[in-house]
């Protein structure tokens, strides 16, 4: 028998004497309570369980398990394991955030920073400079959107790709996120249509000085109001209005954003084995975004939304690049490397040195149309896939 035997064993023979002499009435329940170092209610419980159980019942029920100590000894040497072997570039918060998911870990996160700053795998974070006040959120929903791009090793083996980001000023919900080769007129537009697609129409929209959103005569000047881009041009068609950030400081939203993504997006993407553009922007969409703003997403001042719809969908042929043309004498209109077919139409015999508006969707799709009259749809390659001869 071990030490631990040997003591439950005196501890028994104790409580049944006294107990014996408390039941002929030599000792109060509150003498023998006493002797033994218990309270009258742990008493009256052994007492019962003696009775009940017999001699068995009164055996330490800790006996023959694993220590609470020891199991968390054990389960900090697989947390430390973990980190050297496959979360050494994590923060501390997003590796716990993956034990928990991944592995089934129990303890607590200041518990896990404490053995890893311990166990000198990560140093204690240096203190804060003083606060600064942030810009006030926009109260509602929909009032305030910002679009930025990010340039980064996103994908493990791949280049550096741009993830173009559209997010709510009031709740810093990400509506829209996915990776290009390089931000883009394209870019913005495919951003902006997948939160009007979802959302409806917003406010303003809050960005940078690229090229593709404002013109700047001035190098490090204030942007024209009047030589509108591409992205400016339709966002005034919608009744968006479109503000110029003059600093990084002034995108705090979106860089504190950034700064998150960049931490732990290439991680998430790598434990996903994700390798591939095509794969990681649907990854993005049907995975990380809902679990992304869960986290960090907060609620708006005030209830309800700014966002309106639109029935009509006309944002469908503004979100796009629009060029004028003049139509060739062989009945074609010149878009860059293509030659768009204009196809019979009862409008007119022909379209011959008629100008007409291009418009490039997004995705590569074409539109050839004539005043407010669609003449054509072309895929991408200039192919007709609709001609609209009961134009009206």
């Amino acid at each position: 028998m071990g030490r631990a035997g040997v003591l439950q064993e005196i501890r028994r023979m104790r409580f049944e004497a006294l107990l014996d002499r408390h039941e002929r009435g030599e000792l109060s329940q509150v003498e023998a309570a006493e002797m033994l170092g218990m309270s009258e209610r742990t008493f009256r419980r052994w007492r019962d369980r003696l009775k009940d159980e017999g001699p068995e019942g009164l055996c330490d029920r800790r006996i023959g398990k694993p220590s609470n100590r020891r199991a968390a000894a054990e389960e900090i040497l697989r947390m430390l394991d973990l980190w050297r072997d496959h979360y050494a570039d994590f923060t501390v918060k997003h590796f716990h955030e993956q034990l928990v998911k991944r592995h089934g870990y129990k303890l607590g996160y200041t518990v896990t920073k404490l053995h890893l700053h311990r166990s000198g795998l990560v140093r204690p974070a240096p203190r804060r400079s003083a606060h600064r006040k942030k810009r006030p959120r926009r109260p509602m929903a929909g009032m305030l959107l910002h679009q930025d791009a990010s340039r980064h090793d996103w994908l493990d083996g791949a280049p550096p790709l741009d993830l173009v980001v559209t997010l709510d000023d009031a709740t810093s919900e990400i509506y829209s996120a996915f990776l290009v080769a390089e931000e883009a007129t394209a870019s913005s537009f495919r951003g902006l249509a997948e939160v009007v697609a979802v959302h409806g129409l917003f406010c303003a929209l809050y960005t940078d000085r690229g090229s593709h959103y404002f013109h700047t005569p001035a190098a490090g000047g204030k942007v024209s109001r009047a030589l509108l881009t591409q992205v400016g041009r339709a966002l005034a068609q919608l009744g968006i209005e479109h503000i110029a950030a003059y600093s990084p400081e002034a995108r705090g939203r979106s860089e504190r954003a950034f700064r998150t993504l960049q931490d732990r997006l290439p991680k998430e993407l790598r434990l996903a084995g994700i390798s591939d553009v095509e794969t990681a922007n649907r990854w993005l969409a049907e995975v990380y975004l809902p679990a992304y703003n869960a986290r960090f997403a907060v609620a708006a001042e005030q209830n309800g939304s700014a966002f309106v719809a639109d029935p009509a969908q006309a944002w469908r042929d503004v979100l796009c690049i629009q060029e004028e043309r003049v139509v060739g004498n062989d009945n074609t209109v010149k878009w860059k490397r293509l030659s768009l077919q204009i196809p019979p139409s009862p409008l007119r015999p022909h379209f011959v040195r008629a100008k007409v508006r291009v418009l490039e969707y997004p995705d590569g799709r074409l539109a050839v149309f004539w005043g407010p009259h669609r003449l054509a749809d072309y895929d991408a390659l200039g192919t007709i896939t609709d001609a609209h001869a009961l134009a009206a």
